[in-house]
């Protein structure tokens, strides 16, 4: 029984990388274009949205499902922001070196520092409170305000595009093309994306749902606790394309576009992935969520990792090259072997 939940984490971690990919970032580009977004606007929350789907249903429906298994939601966003500053940021330094461009990083870096101090603080006594979600929603709409208009208080001019977008009718290789093939007869023509937009939601959160049942069988069958489970497996899982990707745009040079990514990808999962579901399940509850777990030392460890990260790019001048990419994948597996000998 194990093994066929193992196939089915990868077979949902597969489906959820070439929807999220093709499909899904792919519509919400388009709409962005109606709406007439700026691209700092559009990358701030339609594509934050895109890259950061899965761990938002994730976060929802391990909320939502009676039994007190929200640990798995916020481990999983815990555990991606931990895999997304370490690894995805560490590749693309280690590919190749990139000096960053400093102002925007600093915005992104005082809005995460401070999306994790009040991660830290509010799991700490144990409880989630909707005071606490409105805050986390709140400082999202100010972080969004702050992209719109950062360029007025310290102006910059970007050296990348600002949104990588996947054609979902590209080239592909022999390994993802039967699939790609499959997934395009589910869904309806490039034209009409907002029924692409409204059907990759729904598969995406079908997907999600299915990887909330599996981590938590997998947990009782493995006799260890969910929120194991959630920083690890789910978290590396979820955050997987979001690395390819980042390793494709650093071997072209944009190391600078790997780093914004994962750094605004996290600002949104924890301000946005957590706040809204609690929120939601608050209001319908009426009592506030519980937390637990290995979820505050692995939180502790996600600040550190921000402060380390925040002295890196200082003393290295917004430069990242193979040292930082050594120091922060080093970081990442001492965290991994940290949590298998905490078992």
């Amino acid at each position: 029984m194990l093994i066929l939940y193992i196939l089915s984490l990868l077979a949902c971690f597969i489906f959820l990388a070439r929807i999220v990919d093709l499909f899904f970032i792919s519509s919400l580009d388009k709409i962005s274009k109606d709406l007439k977004l700026s691209s700092d606007a559009a990358g701030a929350t339609l594509m934050a949205v895109g890259s950061s789907a899965p761990e938002l249903f994730v976060a929802l429906f391990s909320v939502l499902k009676p039994g007190n298994h929200q640990v798995i939601g916020i481990g999983s966003i815990v555990g991606s922001a931990i895999f997304n500053l370490l690894v995805i940021i560490g590749a693309a330094a280690l590919i190749k070196k990139t000096k960053l461009t400093w102002q925007p990083m600093i915005r992104d870096l005082i809005f995460y520092s401070l999306a994790v101090s009040l991660l830290v603080f509010f799991i700490w006594d144990g409880e989630f409170t909707l005071i606490e979600a409105l805050v986390f929603l709140a400082v999202y709409v100010i972080y969004v305000i702050a992209v719109v208009y950062w360029r007025k208080i310290l102006p910059y001019s970007n050296n990348i595009s600002d949104i990588d977008v996947v054609d979902p009718h590209r080239e592909e290789n022999k390994t993802t093309k039967l699939l790609d093939n499959f997934l395009r007869f589910i869904f309806p023509p490039k034209e009409k994306y907002y029924l692409t937009f409204l059907v990759s939601i729904f598969i995406i959160a079908g997907l999600s749902y299915v990887l909330v049942e599996v981590a938590i069988r997998s947990a009782h069958i493995l006799n260890i606790p969910e929120a194991i489970i959630a920083l690890t497996v789910l978290a590396v899982g979820t955050s997987i394309p979001d690395l390819f990707s980042s390793i494709i745009v650093a071997r072209q040079g944009r190391g600078d576009m790997a780093v914004s990514n994962a750094v605004g990808s996290n600002i949104f999962d924890i301000l946005v992935g957590l706040g809204l579901p609690f929120l939601i399940v608050i209001l319908i509850s009426g009592v506030s969520i519980e937390t637990g777990g290995n979820l505050q030392s692995s939180s502790i460890i996600l600040f550190a990792s921000v402060i380390l990260l925040i002295l890196l790019l200082v003393i290295s001048k917004w430069k990242v090259g193979k040292l930082s990419g050594i120091i922060l994948l080093g970081l990442y597996l001492f965290y991994l072997v940290r949590e298998i000998i905490l078992l």
